[in-house]
């Protein structure tokens, strides 16, 4: 059976569901090809390991493509504050200083994909194929098409790659990366607190590496400990009971104490930026365009922000009746994107590496830098709004506006 599209999205993950969102409702046929189903939601289970700090531009874009209230229907966590010191150095960023009722939202990655999955469901023009893998993919300019494992084949003008950072359907079409590690790991801990939820989110740096709070619903958080390779492993290898006592003696009295550890899970610390992300009939999103430190949580966020940015470009190329996938139109996308993107990347690198070492004079600098923040308030603004995704160029749905 060969069916054809105008798109087709391989990867059902966050990015690439919210790419089919975001073309939902257009004149476009949209294929979605997503090898594993994410397992329902029920409200008695546990945490997921993987949560994601959502900027308020992605709740803009969620909420304009109708996925925000499936979000809120499962479980999400506000944050109002967000605290960042080292030592002497402190600065406590609030909602409130820029009139919002918060910073953002803690969501398990499973939720929002979840909420997107149920919403593209919705639209007529949308077609989800999962679980299904992909066995070939033969791509060309002119046009491409997919073999699935069932023997069917999607004919498709344009391929969107949202299929992580080791994208298949990017080594396939031949576009390079950039890449290099941090030597750093990121150990995730899952734990219940004697504090009741909380509206804070913070990060303590050390010349081994950040300490981070993520406020979870109920009495329950997400910790993550940055570390180097060989000391996250010996951490994740100890009984929980060992591991909250390491817990306990390393981390600040803020977090208050700690009534059980839930789950462990841990992961490399890597930047990888592909060095084109369009070619004719192709267009990368997400984790396949770009791997970023994640310091301050942005990788998901200037994801949506891609998808936000290639649905506008592309009703726009349909509405005047150009080609989707001619390189001319895809560029538009790349050009609004990728420099934004490598900016994003870069900051976080800088950040990354100006905090983790223990030379005097920048720690000296570092701490005074964080007093004079917590002081000027106009600074503190800015760096809020930035992180928000609520300055600089923002696609449509980002400020809350239609596509079609």
């Amino acid at each position: 059976m060969q069916q054809e599209f105008d798109v087709v999205v391989v990867g059902g993950g966050m990015v690439g569901a919210a790419v089919a969102c975001c073309l939902g409702g257009s004149n476009l046929q949209v294929a979605v090809i997503e090898a594993q189903t994410p397992a329902e939601f029920s409200a008695e289970q546990p945490h997921d390991l993987r949560v994601s700090a959502l900027s308020i531009a992605s709740k803009k874009i969620l909420e304009s493509i109708g996925a925000w209230p499936g979000i809120l229907a499962r479980r999400a966590c506000p944050f109002r504050r967000m605290r960042v010191w080292e030592n002497q150095g402190d600065t406590t960023f609030n909602s409130n200083d820029i009139a919002y009722p918060e910073l953002g939202y803690i969501v398990e990655n499973r939720i929002t994909q979840l909420a997107l999955l149920e919403t593209l469901g919705q639209f007529s023009n949308i077609q989800l194929f999962m679980p299904q893998t992909i066995s070939k993919i033969n791509y060309t300019a002119a046009g491409s098409s997919i073999q699935l494992a069932d023997g069917s084949t999607l004919q498709a003008k344009l391929l969107v790659a949202a299929d992580g950072g080791q994208s298949r359907l990017r080594q396939t079409v031949g576009i390079g990366v950039t890449s290099w590690d941090y030597n750093q790991h990121a150990l995730v801990i899952y734990l219940e607190t004697a504090y009741p939820q909380q509206d804070i989110t913070w990060q303590r740096f050390l010349p081994s590496g950040p300490q981070a709070f993520l406020p979870l619903t109920g009495h329950y958080g997400s910790i993550v400990w940055y570390h180097n390779p060989d000391e996250v492993r010996r951490l994740q290898a100890l009984p929980y009971q060992q591991l909250q006592a390491e817990l306990v003696a390393a981390f600040p009295d803020c977090l208050g104490e700690i009534k059980q550890i839930l789950g462990v899970t841990s992961f490399p610390l890597k930047r990888q930026h592909a060095q084109h992300y369009v070619k004719p009939g192709v267009a990368l999103v997400g984790d396949a365009a770009h791997m970023i430190n994640p310091l301050a949580g942005q990788g998901v966020n200037i994801g949506f922000l891609d998808a936000a940015a290639l649905a506008e470009v592309l009703i726009q190329a349909e509405q005047q009746g150009k080609n989707i996938a001619d390189l001319g139109v895809l560029q538009q996308y790349e050009k609004l994107r990728r420099n934004q993107n490598l900016k994003m990347m870069t900051v976080m690198d800088m950040f990354y590496r100006f905090f983790s070492n223990d030379i005097l004079p920048v720690k000296l600098l570092r701490n005074i830098g964080l007093g004079f923040a917590q002081h000027i308030t106009p600074l503190r603004i800015k760096v809020m709004k930035e992180a928000m995704g609520l300055e600089g160029s923002l696609p449509k749905l980002a400020r809350g506006q239609t596509l079609n």
